[in-house]
């Protein structure tokens, strides 16, 4: 085989393989936002994404009890 048609070959391949990853991970952002308007609007982020750290411990999502 040539280096020209290896190097093409090669080419190719990561192309394709690119494009796979690329599909399936469009689908599966797509199949997580569908999942998430299923659930609703209101439904907290922590629930949704228990394993997602939270980036800011003062915010609350749904109704706050005022402290007293």
């Amino acid at each position: 085989m040539k280096t020209r048609n290896k190097i093409l070959f090669g080419l190719s391949v990561a192309a394709i393989v690119g494009l796979i990853v690329y599909v399936i991970r469009k689908k599966n952002t797509k199949k997580m936002l569908n999942q998430i308007a299923d659930e609703g609007y209101e439904t907290a982020h922590d629930i949704l994404f228990p394993n997602k750290e939270k980036r800011d411990s003062r915010l609350q999502y749904g109704p706050v009890i005022p402290a007293e």
